[in-house]
């Protein structure tokens, strides 16, 4: 396919972001620019020859601005092929060829954002000329370019600068993007406006239009025989992710990134923790990055053997070199020193990867079942403040400073989930059984020292006594758990016979999957 010369040229933008370099260099190509209100008036201020949209099509702008560029003139010279039959009804219509078409659109959704907006300025915000022109210029793509995103200008001018023209497969290219940003546009709105004039009360919008952007292909999925990619949305701090050395990240890799960096950001700073299959097998809080580490690598150094590593504060060489002696698969933290980098690069495969986002997700999440989606709020600690103790002991100080890192800890660990604490860290974790005693044996099991004057918190409530009864010989001193048994006042009971201090919470943290 041949080369697109460009010849006359569209221009009408909300977003003036690189507008005035784009349009000097197509004034200085001899490009004759047509232009609208607000993008004719910049043109004009900065000494660029524009011709108004009115002066091409012979008709003035009416209804405020509103009807401009819906004009026979302007989309037969989108439209039309360069073939003999489409030019001559174009000359019919008294029409010329437009090879370029420049457009983004009124900020619809920036200002549906605002709170204070009104729904009078949110219809104003619909554009139609602007979308209409995008739409008939990439259906046309192999006669026409269109181009919607100011960061595309720079290719635009290089290939007219090197090639005369711009090429099919580039044409191609910012046509699909401009369907894309089309269809962005139009979910945006539907949205919005079925949100506006449902009748349902509920937190949750009456449809929800998905855009995620691909990353990158993955070396495979949870198992070698399943392909998979990595998509991003704007929100989500994984989509901003920097890979500054090792291997390819993996499918599985991605998933336990998200646990690790999500445990670690709940954590006061410094902070480590150590995943395996989404499960920290330690957590540790310390002085300095490097004792976080070690701490949280105490729990269950035979697990931690090819886990993921994550920090809440920036990794320096002495931590680095501490992390080098065992094998792991990522190490992530929001900075690394240059030196704790040059330590790393001894260890072509391990994954370094920062990630600068020191908040934790608060979006919905999805969950694909089959034949729907699932959706629901992020499980943040947002009002979840309150604490009642229920036995005849209150905690200790020193025990409560446990037992509140342990109810943290605690909701990043599959269900039934059990996590056993001192004031520094997990002692003992138990996961993902089917039944809470068994999670209790097995967090007291793989406790890496005694566990006698330790804290345990549980992800939901003890449905019989026997969990706590399992803590109480395992010398375990106080508890912190939701409540809300039918067997609450048994369970209250066996605390009290071991002397234990319980607190319950009233707001369950279950992890699912």
């Amino acid at each position: 396919m041949k080369k697109l010369e460009v010849h006359r040229a569209i221009i009408s933008v909300s977003n003036k972001e690189n507008l005035v370099p784009l349009a000097r260099f197509l004034s200085s190509k001899k490009i004759e620019i047509i232009s609208t209100g607000g993008t004719a008036r910049t043109l004009k201020f900065e000494g660029i020859p524009v011709k108004e949209v009115s002066d091409f099509t012979g008709m003035k702008e009416v209804m405020q601005g509103r009807l401009k560029t819906l004009h026979p003139k302007v989309f037969g010279g989108i439209l039309a092929r360069r073939t003999e039959e489409d030019l001559a009804s174009l000359g019919e219509l008294g029409g010329a060829p437009i090879d370029l078409i420049v457009v983004n659109f009124y900020p619809f959704e920036e200002t549906a954002k605002i709170k204070t907006a009104t729904f009078e300025e949110l219809i104003e915000k619909i554009d139609i000329g602007g979308p209409s022109m995008v739409r008939a210029a990439a259906k046309n793509f192999e006669s026409v370019c269109v181009v919607v995103d100011p960061q595309d200008y720079f290719l635009l001018m290089d290939q007219i600068k090197k090639n005369g023209g711009i090429d099919y497969k580039t044409r191609l290219k910012l046509a699909a993007k401009a369907f894309e940003v089309t269809a962005r546009y139009d979910s945006a709105i539907a949205l919005k406006l079925s949100h506006i004039v449902s009748e349902d009360v509920s937190d949750f919008p009456p449809f929800i239009p998905l855009f995620f952007r691909k990353v990158e292909d993955l070396r495979y999925g949870e198992n070698p025989h399943q392909k998979a990619a990595f998509y991003k949305d704007e929100e989500r701090y994984l989509g901003n992710l920097i890979k500054h050395q090792g291997k390819e990240l993996s499918y599985n890799n991605i998933v336990d990134i998200d646990a690790a960096y999500g445990i670690v950001l709940d954590l006061p700073e410094p902070a480590s923790a150590v995943i395996k299959h989404t499960n920290p097998c330690g957590v540790g809080i310390g002085e300095s990055p490097l004792k976080a580490f070690l701490r949280a690598k105490e729990t269950d150094p035979l697990s931690a053997f090819g886990g993921i590593v994550a920090f809440n504060v920036p990794v320096d060489r002495e931590t680095a070199l501490s992390l080098s002696e065992i094998f792991l698969e990522v190490v992530i933290a929001p900075q690394f020193e240059n030196d704790a980098l040059e330590v790393f690069s001894k260890k072509k495969n391990l994954r370094v990867i920062s990630i600068a986002e020191q908040k934790f997700f608060e979006g919905l999440n999805y969950k694909r079942v089959a034949g729907g989606l699932l959706v629901q709020e992020s499980d943040t600690f947002l009002d979840d403040r309150e604490r009642k103790v229920v036995t005849k002991r209150e905690p200790t100080k020193e025990e409560m400073e446990a037992l509140e890192l342990a109810y943290v800890i605690c909701k990043h660990v599959k269900s039934n989930a059990i996590v056993i604490c001192d004031k520094n860290g997990t002692v003992g974790v138990g996961a993902g059984q089917m039944s809470r005693v068994d999670s209790v044996k097995i967090s007291r099991m793989k406790a890496y020292k005694d566990t006698k004057g330790c804290v345990a918190a549980s992800d939901a409530f003890f449905p019989f006594p026997d969990g706590i009864e399992e803590l109480g010989k395992g010398g375990i001193t106080a508890v912190i758990q939701p409540g809300g048994s039918i067997r609450d006042k048994e369970v209250i009971e066996a605390a009290n016979r071991y002397d234990m201090a319980m607190i319950f919470t009233g707001r369950r943290h279950f992890r699912h999957g």
